[in-house]
């Protein structure tokens, strides 16, 4: 049985690959923002499993498989921020951020598929709190120069350039990255994987 990720999210395969799996990686293509906009009245945790699972149910499945979905949103001062796509997006966010916290919610759905039908389903979220310091104007705008706040949620990493401007933080730093670990590994079990070992050797026939 072989892993597929159902994201284009190159910080989620490093998390994988460092953790010894190697999954077939298949973009969903979902509309998150269609998607958002759909949802009524739900709660962060709510929204990000939704994206979740809307992923991992889009993309192709094999006979035989695990599929992973994740999405990431930065919840801030009561708002739930996604992608900042432009730097001028960035750069308001970066400069409401700096010197105070906020929660990294990262929504996970985990599906089992045999014989070519979903045998298995379950979603959680995890929520990770991050100190955010306070860049001075010159490295903020050569950080929005490298282009890589605009295509991460909450406008910030911590594996990549943004680690310089975190402080600290407080829960799963894999979480953080794009996919926890930990809680990949319990919904894995929900869903009638025996271990992670038998995805450590596993390969797509």
């Amino acid at each position: 049985m072989h892993l597929i990720l159902a994201s284009q999210s190159p910080a989620r395969l490093s998390v994988l690959e460092a953790a010894g799996v190697t999954p077939v990686v298949r973009v969903s293509g979902v509309d998150e923002d269609a998607l958002v906009a759909s949802l009524t009245d739900p709660t962060p945790e709510e929204t990000v499993i939704a994206l979740s699972a809307a992923k991992a149910e889009a993309v192709e499945h094999d006979d035989e498989c695990v599929v992973i979905g994740c999405d990431s949103m930065l919840l801030f001062d009561g708002e739930l921020l996604g992608k900042p796509g432009t730097v001028e997006v960035a750069r308001e966010r970066w400069q409401r951020m700096a010197g105070k916290s906020g929660v990294l919610i990262t929504g996970h759905t985990v599906l089992r598929v045999s014989g070519g039908e979903v045998v298995g389903r379950a979603s959680a979220a995890e929520s990770t709190t991050l100190r955010f310091g306070t860049p001075s104007e010159e490295e903020l705008e050569a950080y929005l120069a490298t282009g890589e706040p605009l295509h991460v949620a909450g406008g910030f990493t911590i594996d990549g350039l943004g680690g310089w401007f975190v402080d600290g933080i407080d829960g799963d730093h894999t979480s953080v990255i794009g996919i926890s670990l930990p809680l990949t590994r319990r919904l894995l079990g929900r869903v009638g994987v025996p271990g992670v070992h038998t995805l450590l050797t596993s390969s797509p026939s």
